[in-house]
């Protein structure tokens, strides 16, 4: 049991050194959250101060701090804003760290409520309860990619559907593409072979920082990335999720013009320009897709991540 919690405890470590020192994290959440911000400011009118978030992996909740921050900043005495986080968790720990530390990191926001509810994965989205006129999002940060049935994706794009939400954001990572095995590790490798190029920019080879990342973190991404194995054939044939969410009665939205400017700010607080004193090549870039529809990060013109957000056909 001892050995377990230090592993955990390494892992963690590692994670947030990585978030920490590379933006690839930090530029999916911050995107995700200003959409969140402005979906809820949408529907101020009829959502009487509440919005609840359905996110189907938490992973350590790094991403909220920021938007409950930000939901605290626009609440008032008179109009406070309440905020229920439904978070799905790989193991019980897990969940009840990071609900202690986001709980904790709420109550020191005024004019905010903020309600908790961690499930276990397994459980299924159907059970959620949402209050009414309450503005709904559901996250998908990567979450998707590691279905590996059709009928898993069937049933979990379905059951979304059914509860009408009124943004759906969706991450991918290059290589999280449904191909089968070789084409899909070579995808794998290119990402990661781009990811350990851009920590040489930031940390040196000798610095135990990086190997604590690349040990902990980075070889672990990759060992369960490779034994997640391929989708079934049936679903193969897909050329991309976002063919799947039209499948399944999404549209997308475009992105917002804040979004994109936060995008830009947060590169130029990060860009390894300022620390190797060389403009000519920044290495990280931000670029619009799909007429403006989504927002992806680059490494030296490697795509490594993206944020797309989505509504329900019918709104």
């Amino acid at each position: 049991m001892d050995k377990v919690c230090a592993d955990q405890g390494q892992e963690f470590l590692a994670f947030m050194e990585f978030y920490r020192t590379l933006p690839l994290y930090q530029f999916t959440h911050f995107t995700a959250n200003q959409e969140i911000i402005e979906a809820f400011e949408e529907e101020e009118a009829i959502n009487e101060g509440h919005i609840h978030i359905v996110d189907f992996d938490v992973a350590y909740g790094f991403q909220w701090p920021s938007l409950i921050q930000s939901l605290s900043d626009i609440a008032t005495t008179s109009r406070t804003i309440s905020l229920t986080l439904t978070g799905y968790f790989r193991n019980e720990e897990d969940l009840m760290i990071t609900k202690d530390r986001l709980e904790s990191f709420a109550n020191g926001c005024p004019n905010l409520s903020f309600k908790f509810e961690g499930i276990l994965r397994g459980s299924s989205p159907i059970s959620i309860q949402v209050e009414t006129n309450s503005t709904l999002v559901v996250n998908f940060p990567f979450h998707l990619q590691t279905l590996r049935s059709s009928q898993e994706i069937k049933n979990t794009l379905a059951s979304v559907y059914s509860m009408n939400p009124s943004l759906v954001v969706l991450v991918e990572k290059e290589g999280n593409q449904r191909r089968s095995f070789l084409p899909k590790f070579m995808e794998l490798l290119y990402f990661y072979t781009a990811t350990f190029d851009c920590l040489n920019e930031f940390l040196p080879l000798e610095s135990i920082m990086r190997l604590n990342i690349e040990k902990n973190h980075l070889a672990k991404e990759i060992k369960l990335e490779i034994a997640q194995g391929h989708i079934e054939e049936a679903f193969e044939h897909e050329k991309s999720w976002k063919e799947t969410m039209k499948l399944f009665g999404f549209e997308g939205k475009k992105m917002s013009s804040r979004s994109w400017s936060q995008a830009k700010l947060l590169l130029k607080f990060k860009s390894p320009c300022t620390m190797i004193g060389d403009g000519a090549n920044c290495g990280f870039e931000v670029f619009q897709k799909d007429e403006g529809h989504e927002i992806a990060l680059t490494w030296r013109d490697r795509e490594l991540i993206s944020v797309s957000c989505w509504r329900c056909t019918s709104q």
